[in-house]
């Protein structure tokens, strides 16, 4: 890793830009057996979708529909923590990798978590 890619990134849209870009490779390196085909389109599903519904969040029109749009965040990112140890299992050499990988959505996991409490407290009579 180059030192960019060990600083922290603050812009969420970037950072998870970058997650998902990187699912993609890591994907890529995987072999297509029956087992490992499917993990890899679920991965790559939830692994990009973060970044996509984040983006959908930061246009969004109001504080409810940000507030879902960061739950999907929150979701995928979770999603994602799975089918990387599904990967992992069915693909040991390269379980350090999805480790790593597995390590960086537990991350955005909870960011997106955190902020979902945070606009959820702010909705007045939503009931949540």
């Amino acid at each position: 890793m180059s030192n960019a890619e060990t600083k922290p990134i603050y812009d969420l849209e970037e950072r998870t830009a970058r997650f998902g870009e990187n699912v993609i490779r890591f994907c890529k390196m995987l072999p297509h057996t029956v087992i490992t085909e499917p993990l890899m389109r679920q991965v790559v599903k939830s692994g990009t979708s973060a970044g996509g519904n984040y983006c959908e969040a930061d246009d969004s029109i109001s504080r409810k529909e940000f507030r879902q749009k960061i739950c999907t965040c929150k979701k995928e990112s979770r999603e994602t923590k799975h089918w990387l140890r599904m990967i992992a299992a069915a693909e040991p050499n390269l379980a350090e990798r999805a480790r790593e990988l597995w390590k960086e959505a537990n991350e955005l996991h909870l960011i997106f978590a955190s902020i979902y409490r945070k606009v959820s407290k702010k909705i007045p009579g939503d009931g949540q």
